[in-house]
């Protein structure tokens, strides 16, 4: 399915998807625990802290202009640094501003290498091989999980939070210094346009992004913070979830990348908004330890099919627009994600149940607007032989 040119630049994504998912989930697994049995905080600062945490999100939209004193695939390797940086220096810092400095440096790493990995793969892989690539990397940062969540779990009891984020942060830089000497390009590929690019026809993507956006952060915020605060789930706890969750991952995210190409984006967008609704208004009402458990499951499964966004935009868009036009969607992306968790945050504070019946909204309104996808194949007298184009709903 890869080519031999192709096959370099697969390699090279592998390994630091890998490292920035160890980054990403430790921080993940160690943050509301350190954040409450260290830090002490409470519902409020974890909502600034999210809403400061997505800021580099928001401002991917300047990789634009990086590119054009860096190659991307440059960047990303150099995101890796920055991000194991963040992580290194997260325990020496025990307090609510040194979590928001350290968060900040983390967040720049990991959205900056997140945007130029989607880039890199659209560029490199076609619309029918880059489903299957995105589902083969998700599914191997599925397996990093489970060895993270392994580590902390058995480190726990042995090192203390300092220990663990130097040890987790000191990995990931060498992952990137490596992958800063290595160069997997091929000359072949279309230059992609420098410079700042939003087109008209592009609007139902940048809509489904900045909504996916929205619903995301009120689970990264909250669903995890649901189990520690509420229902007093120790790291231990937290960690065997993350480990159950990712197995299920490894077998589930191949099989997303081989539905998008059979059914295509608009059939499996709905049927993870659809599910969303009601894992959502769940997440409000449950009183179950173990319900909640198998609520984040399903939830975490469901956002795995939000991949189709990006091979949605890959059949609508202009080849050279790909760098472009994924760094102002992550942009688009961000808006809502800097604003909802610290609005969340105060709502927490008048009752936990608002965020979360605010993301069953967001899932129904991200329901209707997936039914406008649809995807014809047309001539076209460019070199390809196949473009595509959007076109309205029948009787729209």
């Amino acid at each position: 399915m890869i080519s031999i040119k192709q096959n370099k630049m697969y390699r090279y994504l592998v390994l630091l998807t890998i490292s920035s998912t160890l980054g990403l989930e430790a921080w993940l697994t160690l943050f509301n625990n350190f954040a409450v049995e260290v830090v002490g905080l409470e519902g409020n600062h974890i909502g600034i802290i999210q809403s400061i945490r997505e800021i580099p999100g928001f401002l991917t939209f300047m990789i634009v202009f990086v590119l054009l004193l860096l190659k991307e695939h440059r960047l990303s390797a150099l995101s890796i640094v920055i991000l194991g940086l963040g992580m290194a220096a997260t325990g020496l810092f025990p307090s609510y501003l040194g979590l928001v400095f350290t968060t900040l440096i983390s967040s720049f790493g990991y959205h900056y290498f997140v945007t130029t990995c989607d880039s890199l793969t659209l560029q490199y892989f076609d619309i029918k091989t880059s489903p299957w690539v995105m589902g083969k990397l998700s599914s191997l940062a599925a397996v990093t999980n489970i060895g993270v969540g392994i580590l902390i779990y058995c480190t726990a009891s042995l090192l203390n939070f300092t220990q663990i984020y130097l040890l987790i942060g000191c990995l990931i830089m060498v992952a990137g210094l490596w992958g800063i000497f290595q160069d997997p390009t091929n000359r072949d590929i279309i230059p992609q346009r420098k410079k700042m690019i939003f087109r008209k026809k592009y609007r139902l993507y940048y809509f489904l992004t900045f909504m996916a956006g929205a619903r995301r952060q009120i689970f990264m915020a909250f669903a995890v913070f649901l189990m520690v605060k509420k229902f007093n789930f120790s790291v231990q706890e937290v960690t065997t979830l993350f480990v159950i969750n990712n197995v299920m991952n490894y077998f589930l995210f191949p099989l997303i990348g081989k539905g998008i190409i059979r059914f295509g984006e608009r059939k499996m967008l709905s049927i993870e908004y659809f599910s969303l609704i009601f894992i959502f208004v769940a997440y409000a009402t449950a009183q179950s330890k173990w319900l909640i458990m198998i609520l984040y499951l399903l939830d975490q499964a469901f956002y795995n099919f939000h991949i189709a966004i990006q091979t949605y935009f890959q059949k609508i868009g202009d080849p050279k627009d790909i760098a472009s036009s994924i760094s102002v969607s992550f942009t688009i992306n961000h808006i809502a994600a800097v604003v909802l968790p610290a609005i969340g945050g105060v709502l927490w504070m008048i009752d936990y149940r608002i965020p979360f019946i605010g993301g069953a909204v967001f899932s129904l309104v991200s329901l209707m607007a997936v039914q406008r996808i649809q995807i014809q194949k047309v001539k076209n007298h460019g070199p390809e032989d196949q473009a595509f184009g959007l076109l309205p709903p029948e009787g729209g």
